[in-house]
């Protein structure tokens, strides 16, 4: 409960526009994810950059008090890092979808659970079993993963738009209405499409 708290207190930390960007694109990501796979492979990609280094961001403040006490670096860095992974992932199809897996259920991992080293090793496993099934199953694995990640980004946008929503308590429910709404949507209209 307490790490549904903490999401809850870095979701209120975007400003409007941010989330008005972020539902955008988790709706677009959310529903065409399979017929704009480059597209969205360079968007969730960018997404899960920037959160991590929205994560890491107390732990560079903490080592490097200049980026600490500037707006520029704290607006920049995870923009660049969204980017950097945004760029990687754009790149090469299998490995996209594969470290989006291993990704996605990383991020779960460590929201969630922890960063407990034990609980890293675990969710390794997961993420590369999800991976690898990821790969050998491409089609359902674009339309779910894309699925997924765009509920999650139009979840962080909506609870912030809305800051009535209780994070605690809807977060999760919203991913997976979400999810599931989008991944019907995308099996249904990707029927002939390959």
């Amino acid at each position: 409960m307490d790490k549904l708290k903490d999401i809850a207190t870095r979701i209120r930390g975007l400003e409007i526009y941010e989330s008005l960007v972020m539902a955008a694109v988790g709706l677009a990501v959310l529903l065409f994810g399979y017929r704009l796979k480059k597209v969205a492979f360079f968007i969730i990609w960018f997404l899960i950059g920037y959160n991590i280094m929205l994560v890491l961001m107390p732990i560079i403040n903490g080592a490097v008090p200049q980026i600490a006490g500037d707006s520029l670096y704290q607006t920049l860095l995870p923009i660049a890092g969204g980017v950097l992974l945004a760029m990687l992932g754009f790149s090469i199809e299998k490995l996209c979808v594969a470290g989006i897996c291993f990704f996605l259920v990383m991020l779960i991992v460590i929201q969630y659970f922890g960063t407990d080293v034990v609980t890293l090793v675990i969710g390794a496993i997961i993420g590369a079993v999800a991976a690898a099934s990821a790969t050998a199953l491409m089609k359902p694995a674009i339309i779910i993963a894309t699925s997924v990640a765009g509920a999650w980004a139009l979840t962080l946008a909506l609870l912030n738009i809305f800051p009535v929503i209780d994070a605690s308590i809807f977060f999760l429910p919203f991913i997976a209405a979400f999810a599931i709404l989008g991944a019907i949507f995308q099996f249904a209209t990707t029927k002939h499409v390959e």
